[in-house]
């Protein structure tokens, strides 16, 4: 399932894994006073971007944003973890998973929530911008096994997307 064609040694999913961690302040809020969707889809391009580099050994861009779905409000004063490793990879592409989490300020008690999960596509790059090889990602764990798998599917689907909207314009 791992296999690869690259000659490159590969990584184990440990290795790129990333935490990024930030209090939201009254300047993150939108017009309801919760903080905007914006603030977090920045944050987790931050840590998955920071995944990837640390994985493929040199600069790493987004590609796509696959999903990312937005499963609580968090607040003024929440601190929020986000959490991100590489679940696949390709020739120059990688999947990069991100589960954000909140601890809430009024509720030291309470367990953290999961606030939003997210799904990016980041293609390592030569300083020319060129795209270039990047090391295969090995999965150490179940858990690691079922995002392989999991990546492959939101892969295939999005080609499959991409091939029948190209398909419907040419006629």
């Amino acid at each position: 399932m791992t296999e690869h064609l690259s000659a490159m040694p590969g990584k184990p999913t440990s290795y790129s894994r990333v935490t990024l961690s930030r209090i939201m302040t009254a300047i993150d809020v939108n017009l309801y006073g919760t903080v905007h969707g914006g603030v977090l889809m920045k944050f987790v391009d931050d840590v998955a971007g920071a995944a990837a580099a640390r994985h493929s050994g040199g600069t790493a861009v987004t590609a796509a944003i696959d999903e990312i779905v937005f499963s609580e409000a968090v607040r003024v004063g929440d601190l929020v973890h986000a959490y991100a490793q590489v679940n696949w990879t390709g020739q120059t592409s990688m999947e990069i998973g991100v589960r954000v989490m909140a601890e809430r300020w009024d509720s030291a008690e309470q367990e953290p929530v999961r606030v939003a999960t997210a799904y990016l596509v980041f293609v390592g790059v030569e300083v020319g911008g060129a795209p270039r090889p990047v090391r295969p990602v090995l999965p150490e764990t179940a858990e690691d096994e079922r995002r392989w798998r999991e990546a492959e599917i939101r892969r295939e689907h999005r080609l499959a997307r991409r091939r029948a909207i190209q398909a419907h314009r040419a006629g």
